[in-house]
């Protein structure tokens, strides 16, 4: 008994010991934190920066205590940085933001503060919702801002901010992001090379203006001119199923995902209603409408104006193509000299002349192939892309990895430091059919700081069963729904263990595909290998 209570003792006294090492760490910190308020960071070059506020934020739940530092790089650059107060682990972190931005996503900071990084994000130079972009209109510095310099301002001032309350400089540097968060890490390997030693660019738009164009062509497509779908729910059905009987075999497992969607050869001309037939077929201009979508934008003439669209196996999220109100604000705000007028629609667009046009803006264009500086710096960058993505286009994010292959020397020397895997069955950043949860930043961070390539990711499918039972709230029928349970614009936190998956599966380096190798549980990773894409498929 008395070895109990002199063990309890002691375990209580080191309790208080730890409780009041963690209050000093944090009262020291909150001086430090407080100091910053005042610190003048206007001389920092490239990006002079006035602070507004600096304060502790303690400790809740899972995440640890930070200093909370917010501020704007001169004119307008507004930032958040988010440093621990304790166990910094010296590594730096900047995170993206989604849509047209306008605003701070720091929570976005939380998993990476509890592994020990200091973090910053910001709102890309304006204040707004993801949608809108008045804020743009007749203000070219917010225009430059997102389009290149408020993403490498901000790892300028981060950086400047944590050598500060430090004493010393990280000593490794990522950049993570998704959507306009994968647009910003791939401007950043282009602009600013010597940034980051590691980026993670997922569904990255390539060329902000061709990406709305792409935009403009699937809504004009897909909506009539009140803009309501002209493709009915039911149409879509069919027409997804008839693609997957086509081509869901191709991977040597019929699981309703396609692992090939570049080399599925569907026609949706074969599903024409014929003889009077009126069930279980579409109409020859449903069917016009779906080899459009599949196609992308092209000029009256046939001639297309960027890469191709949809690909087979997205269909059932053409469904939530709504009318493209950002688009059309992109267009008439975010374009110096573009429009006449505010009265201008996104329906005014002309698919014949006006993507000539484009180059008036370089500030928005990413899409240059020449990566040589960010390779001299030691710099890698992992992006990828989902196969059912109908937002940011699979076919634009390949085009681009291609067209880098060609300046870099082939695939070999590219895939030294730039690799791309296309996720089958994955929407946007997150979510779909397919084994969608990656933990995208450990590869990147094996891969810049042991030098491990990720030859492979692996990914999982959450069980439906889970995610009904534990969020009641969210309906999972709803994909975008599980993105919101998922973390948002592609930085997924690492798989609880005793969360249970549905299935795991390999993804290698594009154009590599995956395939079941015939034997072996389907659920299982280790039941796939990787295949290369037959000679007379696209690469």
């Amino acid at each position: 008994m008395t070895r109990t209570i002199v063990a309890l003792f002691l375990i209580l006294a080191a309790l208080c010991l730890q409780r009041a090492g963690a209050q000093a760490v944090d009262a020291d910190s909150g001086k430090g934190c407080q100091s910053l308020a005042s610190a003048d960071f206007t001389g920092v070059q490239d990006a002079p920066a006035f602070i507004t506020s600096a304060s502790l934020v303690y400790a809740q739940g899972n995440v640890p205590s930070y200093c909370k530092v917010q501020g704007y790089v001169v004119p307008q650059v507004g930032f958040e940085v988010r440093v621990p107060s304790g166990n910094w682990n010296s590594r730096f972190i900047e995170i993206g933001c989604g849509g047209f931005c306008g605003y701070y996503n720091g929570d976005q900071c939380n998993q990476q503060l509890r592994n020990g990084f200091a973090c910053v994000v910001t709102d890309m130079g304006h204040k707004g919702t993801m949608d809108d972009t008045l804020w743009a209109m007749n203000n070219l510095q917010a225009q430059m801002d997102f389009g290149f310099r408020a993403t490498h301002v901000g790892a300028v001032i981060g950086k400047a901010i944590v050598e500060r309350f430090y004493g010393k400089s990280p000593q490794k540097t990522y950049y993570v992001g998704c959507s306009t968060g994968g647009y910003q890490g791939v401007m950043e390997a282009q602009r600013y090379p010597w940034d980051f030693d590691g980026i993670v660019a997922g569904a990255p738009d390539i060329h902000e203006g061709l990406a709305n164009v792409r935009a403009l062509w699937t809504s004009r497509t897909a909506l009539d001119a009140d803009g309501k779908p002209r493709l009915s729910s039911a149409t879509l059905h069919l027409v997804h199923d008839a693609a997957l009987e086509k081509c869901d075999m191709a991977d040597g497992l019929k699981d309703g995902i396609l692992g090939n969607p570049l080399g599925c050869k569907f026609d949706p001309g074969d599903l024409v209603c014929k003889g009077g037939n009126t069930k279980g077929c579409i109409t020859q201009t449903d069917a016009e409408i779906v080899h459009k979508l599949y196609a992308g934008a092209m000029t009256s003439k046939g001639e297309p104006i960027t890469s191709e669209g949809f690909w087979p196996g997205s269909e059932l999220y053409w469904q939530e193509i709504s009318s493209p109100w950002s688009e059309e604000q992109f267009f008439k705000y975010a374009w110096a000299g573009y429009t006449t007028g505010s009265g201008w629609k996104y329906t005014d667009f002309n698919f014949d002349d006006d993507y000539k046009r484009l180059g008036v803006a370089p500030q928005y264009d990413n899409s240059n192939p020449d990566l040589r500086n960010f390779k001299r710096a030691g710099g890698k960058i992992l992006i990828y892309e989902g196969g059912d993505d109908t937002i940011d286009l699979p076919g634009a994010v390949t085009d681009y990895y291609e067209a880098v292959e060609r300046e870099m020397g082939g695939r070999s020397a590219t895939q030294s430091f730039a690799r791309l895997f296309v996720i089958p069955g994955m929407e946007h950043c997150v979510g779909g059919p397919g084994a969608t949860t990656i933990d995208y930043f450990a590869y990147l961070q094996d891969w810049v700081e042991k030098g491990q390539a990720p030859e492979k990711l692996i990914g999982s499918h959450v069980s439906d069963e889970y995610l009904i039972s534990h969020h009641p709230g969210l309906d999972f029928s709803k994909d975008r729904d599980v993105k919101l349970w998922q973390a948002s614009w592609g930085l997924p936190e690492p798989l609880d263990p005793a969360i249970p998956v549905s299935f795991k599966r390999p993804v290698y380096p594009y154009p590599t595909l995956t395939r079941y190798l015939g034997h072996g549980d389907p659920n299982d990773a280790s039941s796939f290998g990787p295949v290369e894409p037959k000679s007379d498929e696209p690469k």
